[in-house]
């Protein structure tokens, strides 16, 4: 259970090694900075649209388009064929696959981001590992850190494990697609294809290949005159 072959297509990232040996899926959030600081190859490969902010540990893949005011700070790898839009903000140790899309206001940290992924705006993604076309409706937040103190720990049948993380946001299985405005609560674990209706508030472990609906109650009243 929580193995990473459980949730993500390491034939989809182009360091599965960064993986090797983890107990748990999450155990790779804990090696990104040595492994982008070894890894990177400094250099830009793709293209520049106005004035964006490139630092110096930052390698960028070929045919990646990195418009004006976008923020990429070091070690940070960023792969091909990727959209880094206006306004996007890459912290640092991020290492993001081909044809991402990181958009307006979306701010990441110490991040994965296999193929495919989508977060276009106004996201924040933090201490989180996003699937193969993992996609991130306008406005979710993944939060990475509890409000008491402690490590961030999963439930697991009658017992919570301790991920022995201090910050830690989600883990999106391949094609998981999270709806606008959504809230995932500290240590999510999202399922392989699972679709969040927008403006839910998750917690805990959602199975793949389901549904989690939002029902609100509306009414509509006839105005004063």
């Amino acid at each position: 259970m929580f193995r990473t072959e459980d949730y993500l297509d390491l034939n989809q990232f182009a360091f599965p090694e960064l993986f090797d040996g983890c107990e748990f899926v999450w155990d790779a959030l804990k090696r990104i900075a040595e492994f982008a600081k070894t890894k990177c190859k400094p250099g830009n490969l793709g293209a520049i649209v106005g004035a964006p902010f490139i630092g110096a540990d930052v390698q960028i893949g070929k045919g990646t388009v990195i418009e004006h005011g976008a923020v990429i700070k070091g070690p940070s790898i960023i792969g091909a064929n990727c959209e880094i839009r206006s306004s996007a903000y890459i912290r640092e140790n991020v290492i993001v696959g081909d044809g991402c899309v990181l958009g307006n206001a979306s701010e990441f940290k110490n991040a994965i981001l296999f193929n495919g992924c989508q977060a276009p705006h106004f996201s924040y993604v933090g201490d989180s590992i996003l699937g193969h076309k993992a996609h991130l409706g306008a406005g979710v937040i993944l939060s990475n850190v509890k409000s008491v103190k402690g490590n961030v720990t999963i439930p697991s049948g009658l017992r919570q494990l301790d991920t022995g993380l201090r910050k830690f946001g989600a883990i999106l299985g391949d094609g998981a697609d999270v709806g606008c405005n959504c809230v995932l609560n500290p240590g999510s674990i999202i399922g392989r294809r699972a679709v969040l209706y927008p403006n839910t508030l998750w917690r805990g472990v959602c199975p793949p290949d389901s549904i989690v609906k939002l029902r609100q109650q509306q009414e509509v009243v006839v105005k004063q005159k």
